[in-house]
């Protein structure tokens, strides 16, 4: 039988925000599985015990960073405006319907003034460290790939300057080995390595730490790269930016591999 529904937009209701998320969401997944409460062991020594006003619970500002780069939301603000209206993600918070959700400046001055890359590192260890007690993590055999990252500066602007080339990685090393191998034979070590020329590149007047990158049909821009190193079950296992120049090169592999004792136990 016909019949047009009545648009009950305005009817107030008693509900258990538990109730309506789905059993078998990512996020209640998430949530039995981390505790998040260990956030505080990290972050307590950074705000006052006794003074000053209330904060904003760090565990709510990580979680709501931890949604943006699950989801894929491109900004804080779209962040704030989807969290507002997604019922799922105030149940993985904690924040009912009836209470606003965390301003997105207040997220950024957090990351920006209070949450040192100490805190990150340690938040990130820790992580590494319950899937490798739990059995998960197979770091004997990783994988390493980079993503170009546009900065926000315009190409036009830009100045020339002469920089020094890095050196190659293990050139010293290896020139070394090679020297002690040909003095054991007799022969005469060779010269080197050659002290690196300067080079000269375009620096962006509005991004210095930016780089030119180009590759392919893109078009030319200022941009970084995010290098990235997992392991067989797609753990992530380092991240480290660097301008595009770098992306071709050993030298974003070191801190990868000079981290890895430090960072999975």
């Amino acid at each position: 039988m016909f019949k047009k529904a009545d648009l009950k937009r305005d009817v107030v209701e008693v509900v258990n925000t538990d109730t309506l998320v789905p059993k078998d969401h990512l996020l209640r997944c998430i949530d039995q599985a981390i505790d998040f409460t260990r956030v505080y062991d990290f972050v307590e020594g950074l705000y006052c015990p006794d003074n000053g006003r209330p904060s904003v619970d760090p565990v709510v500002l990580i979680k709501m960073v931890f949604i943006q780069h699950l989801y894929g939301i491109p900004s804080l603000r779209q962040t704030v405006r989807d969290i507002d209206m997604n019922i799922a993600y105030r149940w993985f918070m904690g924040i009912p319907l009836n209470e606003p959700i965390p301003h997105f400046a207040t997220i950024s001055y957090a990351f920006r003034q209070r949450f040192t890359e100490t805190t990150v590192e340690q938040l990130f260890a820790w992580i590494l460290s319950e899937v490798e007690a739990a059995g998960y993590l197979k770091p004997e055999v990783v994988f390493v790939d980079a993503t170009h990252i546009k900065a926000n500066a315009n190409l036009k602007k830009k100045v020339k300057k002469a920089i020094p080339s890095a050196a190659k990685t293990y050139e010293a090393q290896l020139f070394e080995e090679v020297n002690q191998d040909r003095e054991k034979h007799d022969k005469k070590p060779f010269n080197g390595p050659n002290p690196p020329k300067d080079r000269v590149v375009n620096e962006s007047t509005t991004d210095p730490e930016s780089g030119v990158f180009h590759k392919g049909e893109h078009r030319q821009c200022f941009a970084y790269s995010a290098h990235t190193v997992c392991e067989r079950n797609n753990f992530v296992l380092e991240v480290t930016v660097t301008p595009p120049a770098m992306s071709m090169t050993v030298r974003p592999l070191m801190p990868f591999i000079d981290a890895s004792p430090r960072v999975i136990p």
